[in-house]
């Protein structure tokens, strides 16, 4: 009987149609084989029992459970002869297992082992959203929802990869045939059945991971650097009179604007406490001293940390702790104190700082309270983002810190809405998991954790774009979390509503021509001065074909280069920090424009244009994200999909290749129109390691 229920090993793609009885899985399966161009073999027990009661008028009974299930075996793998890519099973063993279960209570043995080793590719459960059909072999019209849980209980008990189909048969249909080309793709970047159920349910785009898998097989075109930006050759030059002017006109037409500052904040403190963190993984507590340790790691961030601790806004708080958790703090030398402090800061007992979002950590100290990097951007939020005694922030945070966040705005924004008498909205969202890259090993196939799962990495900040995207807002100011200051927060303001203003010019300069150019008796001379204005205000060349070009032709030519989502960034001058910076970049077109491009993105032969940059990307933003009809951008559609990075990294022991998305401010923005202006210094005070909260712009002036 074993050998009788034994499926034959094909290259076929087998997908199961299953669930209760009256679920259409009879229509969808003659559908899907039509569609693909196959066969579909149909259900056993139909025909076995509609004979067994015209000839005898006996209904079934447990004994003829076996049978049927042969019988559909031997179906099944006679098709697999005939079939053509795909093969679409009306039933299977499960439904019978189930059957059994359901009106007799038990199940042969034989039967459910057999049932347990068929395998599909993918299991479809019919939902019971559609009519009841009767027949003469039907009978469980009631309670149809507890059966169907029956029914899904079995597949997951027994692991089976499935989806479940709901909709009327023309919906059922199209998302099925829409699955199963999915599926046959999945297959053939080498994600088996279990992975592509993984894939569906975080609704990852197959076609996405396709193209991500063809940049990490084959690498990622570098950037061309043409040169650097510089003050009057694509960076503008503002005066502190200017700045006045502009902020004052953001301040005069802000009244009719909806305003949002978005504020990317769901990463870990970890890399800010990286080099304390490795302090307490390689130190030789009883066999060496600090400084010891410090001459041998050639450590220079430590020393100033242990000289300066007393500043830090955490200090006595921390201290606190340290002391009652160590018995022997008091009694003990200056190395075993700093060691205690250091674990204290750290430990998932205590304070955990490593581990915890920046946004939530004690940065700056007040006379009367330690305010959090939360705090500071609700009051630079109250300063500059506020239209009509109103204003809104957007947080993008890691789910499982959401709550953190809310807390401490609870806490605090009650105070400062008194204080600057406004209204603070504060709205947050996730990084989307459909962003999440799939990471591959150094032979390109999928890569596995120890469990043989698949490894999903987040795709970088670049996934903010979609974050960016749902927003409603006619200006968006961005900002880093850490980004913050704790005194000259004027100076600050003022230069961020500078960028706006002039954002709100060039705006309604390009939103009138837009206008000009839908206007059927625009002149030649008009399409002239909007040429004048690509080359020498947005720094954008014009094609040499362009004179040649019809007058239609030129009106949609301009409009498409018009038509687009504008950022204002400031650039501050280059002394040294890590990231981005503002460069002339020529594309395989031969069009040069302006881009925030990272080291990584460009050729070693190109290190020397790199290095002349004279100004840096503080990540310090305005953009205006609505069309001139007061549409929202679609601003997926304006990212160069070429500018993604590809990382290598490692997990428990074993190297990892991975995609990571166009950065935010570089690649998800390439197609904006871009203007650069030179900001002050004072208004980029990143903390990147704690030390960085000793610098003057977090420390008190008293």
């Amino acid at each position: 009987m074993e050998e009788n229920l034994k499926q034959l090993q094909s290259e076929i793609i087998k997908i199961a149609l299953y669930g209760p009885e009256s679920t259409g899985k009879t229509t969808l399966a003659n559908q899907l084989a039509d569609e693909f161009k196959t066969i579909w073999i149909p259900e056993f027990a139909r025909d076995y029992l509609q004979d067994k009661w015209n000839s005898k008028e006996e209904i079934c009974t447990q004994d003829d459970l076996l049978p049927i299930a042969v019988g559909q075996t031997k179906l099944e793998n006679e098709a697999l002869q005939n079939a053509t890519k795909f093969l679409f099973c009306d039933t299977n063993l499960m439904v019978t297992k189930v059957f059994s279960d359901l009106y007799y209570d038990s199940c042969h043995p034989i039967l459910e082992e057999a049932a347990k080793k068929h395998q599909y590719d993918l299991f479809f459960l019919t939902d019971i959203d559609v009519p009841w059909e009767k027949d003469d072999l039907r009978d469980k019209k009631e309670d149809r929802e507890n059966t169907l849980a029956i029914f899904e209980k079995a597949l997951i008990d027994y692991k089976k990869p499935y989806i479940k189909l709901s909709g009327n048969k023309e919906e059922r249909l199209e998302k099925a045939k829409k699955i199963i080309k999915d599926l046959e793709k999945a297959k053939q970047l080498g994600f088996n059945s279990y992975d592509f159920i993984e894939i569906y349910n975080r609704k990852t785009n197959i076609k996405t991971l396709e193209s991500q898998f063809a940049i990490l097989r084959n690498g990622l075109p570098k950037i061309h650097l043409e040169r650097a930006a510089r003050i009057n050759d694509g960076i503008t030059a503002m005066s502190a009179e200017e700045a006045v002017y502009h902020a004052n006109y953001f301040d005069e037409k802000s009244k009719n604007l909806k305003l949002k500052k978005f504020v990317p904040a769901s990463g870990a403190a970890s890399r800010m406490f990286k080099f304390l963190s490795e302090f307490l993984n390689d130190f030789k507590y009883n066999g060496e001293t600090i400084n010891a340790y410090i001459n041998r790691k050639e450590d220079k961030d430590l020393p100033v940390f242990l000289v300066a601790k007393e500043k830090f806004s955490f200090y006595n708080e921390v201290l606190e702790v340290a002391k009652n958790s160590s018995p022997d703090y008091k009694k003990s030398g200056n190395d075993a104190k700093n060691y205690a402090f250091i674990k204290t800061m750290l430990s998932s007992k205590h304070f955990d700082f490593a581990n915890k979002p920046k946004g939530v950590l004690p940065f700056h100290k007040y006379a009367t309270h330690t305010a959090t990097a939360i705090e500071e951007h609700l009051i630079e939020c109250a300063i500059y983002a506020v239209s009509n005694n109103k204003s809104n922030l957007h947080f993008t945070v890691s789910e499982e810190h959401q709550r953190n966040f809310e807390e401490i705005v609870d806490q605090i924004k009650p105070k400062i809405e008194k204080q600057f008498n406004l209204e603070i909205n504060v709205k947050y969202s996730y990084q989307d998991k459909a962003t999440d890259v799939v990471a591959v090993d150094l032979n390109g196939n999928p890569f596995r954790d120890e469990d043989d799962k698949l490894v999903f990495r987040p795709g970088g900040h670049g996934a903010l774009i979609a974050n960016l995207n749902n927003l409603n807002a006619d200006i968006v100011f961005i900002k880093n979390i850490d980004n913050v200051i704790q005194n000259r927060i004027e100076t600050v303001a003022l230069y961020k509503k500078a960028l706006a203003g002039i954002l709100i010019q060039f705006q309604e300069t390009i939103f009138n021509y837009l206008k000009l150019l839908d206007n059927e008796s625009v002149s030649n001379e008009n399409l002239n001065e909007i040429v004048t204005f690509l080359v020498n205000k947005l720094n954008i060349s014009v094609t040499d074909e362009f004179s040649k070009y019809t007058k239609e032709s030129k009106v949609d030519y301009l409009q498409n280069v018009l038509n687009r989502p504008i950022r204002v960034c400031g650039m501050v001058k280059n002394e040294g920090e890590p990231g981005g910076g503002p460069f002339w970049v020529r594309d395989k077109k031969g069009n040069v424009s302006l881009q925030i491009i990272e080291a990584s993105q460009v050729e070693s032969d190109q290190q020397k244009t790199l290095e002349s940059a004279t100004h840096f990307n503080p990540v310090d933003l305005v953009c205006g994200t609505k069309n001139y009809q007061g549409q929202n951008f679609d601003l997926t559609k304006f990212v160069d999909k070429n500018t993604g990075f590809i990382v290598e990294k490692n997990k428990n022991g074993k190297a990892l290749v991975a995609y990571e998305l166009p950065g935010l401010w570089n690649g998800a923005m390439a197609k904006w129109l871009t203007i650069f202006v030179e900001v002050p210094l004072i208004t980029f005070n990143p903390v990147k390691t704690v030390n960085d909260l000793l610098k003057p712009t977090h420390q008190s002036p008293d």
